[in-house]
């Protein structure tokens, strides 16, 4: 890629991608009192976008991933660890929302500025190194150049 700024980069990635599945993204819905009762806490579509690595790449933004989780009907599960129980309460608030029995769910995820990571701030994953933008494709990992990790994941599709 001649053009080397994140918008340009993002925009190059999004025409490889049309055509191809996007997940949603979804928020924790304001709870709103029924006849005086609370309702059960629900998981609302956002947008959608692209899932790429550490990416989900949108139409005309972009953001970090969060938690990753699969929509299903609320059941009386047992479990071993608390923290199981907690994923499958998000997982039901999801499918409460409005997300289909199974459908992927992105939960947690952050907006990223690219137009701040070329001006040379950060945001989020996403930096500037060089004069090139890079991403961060894990916690403790180094960084990576954007357009040669969008290179490798989308040649992968």
């Amino acid at each position: 890629m001649t053009d080397a700024t994140t918008d340009a980069i993002l925009r190059a990635a999004r025409e490889r991608l049309a055509g191809s599945p996007r997940e949603r993204l979804g928020d924790w819905a304001a709870s709103r009192r029924l006849l005086g009762l609370g309702r059960a806490p629900r998981i609302v579509p956002v947008t959608d976008a692209w899932h790429v690595g550490v990416l989900l790449i949108g139409d005309d933004r972009v953001f970090a991933t969060g938690e990753i989780l699969r929509a299903r009907h609320d059941a009386v599960r047992g479990f071993t660890a608390e923290s199981q129980r907690a994923r499958s309460d998000r997982a039901a608030a999801a499918h409460r929302g409005g997300f289909a029995e199974g459908e992927v769910v992105h939960l947690g995820w952050e907006e990223l500025d690219a137009a701040a990571v070329d001006r040379g701030e950060r945001s989020g994953i996403l930096s500037l190194a060089a004069g090139v933008p890079h991403v961060r494709w894990s916690a403790g990992g180094a960084t990576r150049p954007l357009a040669d990790y969008l290179d490798d994941l989308l040649s992968l599709r």
